[in-house]
């Protein structure tokens, strides 16, 4: 239903332009296909040709322009110089090492860089939830410090006010529920939460720490007695470390079946960086949320 939706609204956003590096992938060249029958976006696809368009039935229509590229990294590196160019307004990974992408996106020449953290965020539609719930990071950074987790919470607020969600709710999750000087997490959320206080990370209410199911479940939040802005109603999940956000990004996939798109936020233009492991379907929400956070045409 809400991802669903983004679709609607990324076909309404004016029609961009998405550069896909090494394209030569079945389950990015079906999300691709998909869009282009749901007029979402016009496709610049870069990697080997022949490849490329024997892997595509029907064949392609005007949305799609195919561009010779002899191997990945230079399909990476040509992918990324149209999105830096202006000629594309999203970049998407293909069948190209993550490694070998974000080279390209940090070279100094013609990269993507603003100066602000990349971050991964992924939103989940998650049966038995009326709003779409965001995780982050669960892709990009290893052990985020302090700063880097307030610049992980800036990305996420941003992408969440490019869909229309005023003032999110950040849960910055941890084992426990009160602050242990032990434990590091817990000491992070309680400065999280200063901080957004004192106006230094705005447009979002922070309180922490919390743990998993007093973040999502005012019935868990009520009965250890947790109250607040953000206890049971959180719209962003901010995860200690990477492994917290794959295990949870894998199990609200996989046990809970819930449906997700994903971008990485912090640059230029959106990364649309997925695994090879996702399906076309959430290849093409991941899109569409991309679409959804680059600024309408006027």
């Amino acid at each position: 239903m809400f991802l669903e939706a983004l679709i609607g609204r990324a076909a309404e956003n004016g029609k961009k332009t998405v550069a896909v590096a090494a394209a030569g992938d079945h389950e990015v060249l079906d999300a691709v296909c998909m869009a282009t029958k749901r007029n979402l976006a016009n496709f610049l696809l870069y990697g080997d040709r022949g490849q490329i368009e024997s892997m595509i039935a029907p064949p392609p229509d005007s949305s799609i322009s195919i561009i010779h590229s002899p191997n990945p990294q230079k399909a990476a590196e040509e992918a990324v110089k149209a999105v830096s160019s202006g000629r594309a307004n999203v970049l998407m990974k293909g069948n190209v090492q993550t490694s070998a992408l974000l080279k390209a996106v940090l070279n100094k020449e013609f990269g993507l860089r603003t100066g602000k953290i990349l971050s991964h965020t992924a939103a989940f539609e998650i049966d038995g939830y009326d709003r779409l719930i965001f995780v982050t990071d669960a892709g990009m950074n290893i052990a985020p410090d302090l700063e880097q987790k307030a610049g992980i919470i800036k990305n996420a607020v941003e992408l969440a006010n490019s869909l229309g969600i005023k003032n999110p709710k950040v849960a910055p999750l941890c084992a426990v529920e009160t602050v242990n000087p032990a434990m590091q997490a817990t000491l992070d959320a309680a400065s999280l939460s200063a901080m957004n206080r004192r106006g230094q990370i705005s447009g979002c209410t922070v309180d922490g720490p919390l743990a998993l199911d007093n973040a999502v479940s005012l019935l868990a939040a009520e009965h250890k007695g947790i109250s607040g802005d953000v206890a049971g109603k959180a719209d962003i999940l901010l995860v200690p470390t990477i492994e917290t956000g794959n295990v949870l990004y894998k199990s609200l996939v996989y046990f809970a079946k819930a449906r997700v798109g994903a971008v990485i936020c912090g640059a230029k233009a959106p990364i649309i960086l997925t695994s090879r492991s996702d399906s076309s379907e959430s290849k093409l929400y991941s899109l569409a949320l991309a679409l959804c956070s680059v600024p309408a045409q006027n």
